[in-house]
């Protein structure tokens, strides 16, 4: 099985932490890469002028209420740009404001996960997540940069 690649854009340490152990848990993440706010990922993903494109992970898990550029401005601009317009994208939020989930759907996210739930279920959460996006979901980041 290829490596997977996960990249987490976290600003609170306890919910990367709790995150990460649950993926690892799984068996199935063999590499992440954490980013602390949304000009870091923006950057990550879409780089600078004259620079190399950075590999581009198997999932991304964001939370929206991240620092400099907010979550939903970074999907948007995640969306936009053809490199990165396939890629699945999970919103990992503590916020459950219907406008927070609705606007993170028409920003184009894939799935949306409420992170306020308690631990044992959000490590079983993350887990199964990690699971279909990882090993399930049939598109993969090779397979949507030939289409």
């Amino acid at each position: 099985m290829k490596e997977k690649f996960v990249v987490i854009v976290e600003d609170n340490r306890g919910d990367e932490e709790l995150t990460t152990r649950a993926l690892q848990g799984s068996g199935i993440c063999h590499r992440l890469v954490v980013l602390r706010d949304g000009a870091q990922a923006l950057d990550y993903f879409l780089g600078r002028e004259n620079e190399r494109p950075r590999p581009l992970p198997d999932l991304i898990l964001l939370d929206l209420k991240i620092p400099k550029v907010g979550g939903l401005e970074v999907l948007k601009r995640l969306r936009a740009d053809e490199r990165t317009r396939l890629l699945p994208v999970v919103v990992l939020s503590s916020s459950t404001k219907p406008e927070d989930v609705i606007g993170a759907y028409r920003s184009g996210c894939n799935s949306y996960l409420n992170k306020e739930i308690d631990f044992s279920e959000f490590m079983e959460a993350t887990k199964v997540l990690a699971q279909y996006w990882l090993t399930l979901n049939v598109v993969t980041v090779e397979e949507a940069r030939v289409l």
